[in-house]
């Protein structure tokens, strides 16, 4: 088990991870070795995860979510496979915590009072030092 937060761990049989060679420079070697991971978390199919965090993840995940509800993330910033692991898997991790934060819900407010006050005396303000840059009247 992969634990995600206290209350949340995903199974790590429901991570499916490939190797693909990555892209880049990196000399003869990259022709030969397939170091770059492909990997795919099927959050639709995930009993692990609610739904609000599904759908945020959803959210955050954007272009890697397939239509499947299949996130698919790749790492081949590192020239060794194990490291490449890691680094998706620490990207799942962080993008899955990412999720499980409730945003603040937004509540209108109003301006002041006095702060109207203040906005409408700075108007008034500006008003006449614009109006005093014109001609003289006779």
């Amino acid at each position: 088990m992969i634990n995600i937060t206290k209350f949340i761990a995903i199974s790590e049989d429901e991570i499916d991870e490939s190797f693909v060679r990555a892209s880049g420079p990196g000399g003869q070697n990259v022709n030969k070795v397939s170091t770059a991971v492909m990997l795919r978390f099927d959050v639709a199919a995930s009993n692990n995860l609610p739904p609000s965090v599904k759908a945020r993840l959803a959210h955050l995940a954007g272009q890697r979510m397939t239509k499947d509800g299949v996130l698919v993330l790749t790492a081949q910033e590192h020239a060794s496979q194990l490291r490449n692991r890691e680094a998706a898997l620490a990207a799942l991790v962080e993008l899955i915590r990412a999720a499980t934060i409730v945003p603040k819900t937004r509540r209108a407010t109003k301006p002041t009072y006095g702060s109207q006050l203040r906005r409408l005396d700075e108007k008034k303000n500006r008003s006449r030092i614009k109006k005093d840059r014109g001609r003289p009247e006779d």
